[in-house]
């Protein structure tokens, strides 16, 4: 086998794996898609409810004055302890 031939045969070896991959890829994206349809169209992507909102808005603001809180204490006991 020359190297002409050897070349040509890696060429040709290329092209085809890089179809593979491209089609693979494709048909990846359109499966994507097809399934983000069906998702949307059975309502499943829908995951709070508005009543459910306003009760999880309301326990995020507490959680997150809690949270400041705790910051501000361990920070204060870092720097006690640091003195």
């Amino acid at each position: 086998m020359t190297i002409a031939e050897m070349l040509n045969q890696s060429l040709i070896l290329t092209l085809l794996g890089m179809c593979v991959v491209f089609s693979f890829l494709i048909v990846m994206i359109l499966c994507m898609n097809l399934l983000h349809i069906v998702i949307h169209a059975a309502k499943l992507d829908k995951d709070v409810t508005e009543s459910n909102a306003d009760v999880t808005t309301a326990s995020t603001t507490v959680n997150a004055a809690v949270d400041q809180k705790t910051i501000v204490a361990a920070i204060a006991t870092a720097l006690h302890e640091k003195n």
